[in-house]
């Protein structure tokens, strides 16, 4: 993994962590931002991508959530927080950052699932994400791969 892509990963991680802190404790992106970033990991991470997005999913979580609600057999109430965390930030990946292939998106959120979330919840995830990247990128399936 390059330099730029780990530190992006690393950035996921951290983000999955803030989203999940917001969602249990209510904190604002000010205070999550200034909370992780006394964390060590933070100076290895991508520190714009982890503002970007931790900015956008709490601003838009209404949107995303909808967009989740629209491509998942359960309800958003019935997601575990870590799961709809995951949820969250590819979703707001696949909504803003083009540059990221949906690929990359779609597999780093599987990977974060099968290391934070519940067991089996990587396949839930990449269900959900495969639909919606349909949606959000116009792309087959088969153009993107399988996670």
């Amino acid at each position: 993994m390059a330099s730029s892509a780990r530190a992006r990963h690393l950035a996921r991680e951290l983000l999955v962590k803030a989203l999940y802190q917001w969602q249990i404790a209510g904190h604002d992106v000010a205070e999550l931002s200034a909370q992780f970033a006394a964390l060590p990991d933070f100076e290895r991470c991508d520190r714009d991508f982890f503002a970007e997005l931790l900015t956008i999913v709490i601003d838009d979580s209404a949107a995303l959530d909808a967009l989740i609600a629209r491509h998942a057999v359960r309800a958003i109430e019935q997601l575990d927080a870590v799961g709809r965390a995951i949820l969250l930030l590819a979703m707001a990946e696949l909504k803003v950052r083009q540059d990221v292939p949906t690929k990359v998106v779609i597999n780093e959120a599987v990977e974060l699932s099968k290391r934070y979330g519940t067991t089996d919840s990587y396949k839930f995830v990449n269900a959900v994400l495969d639909k919606t990247s349909r949606e959000l990128r116009g792309e087959p399936a088969a153009a993107q791969g399988k996670a």
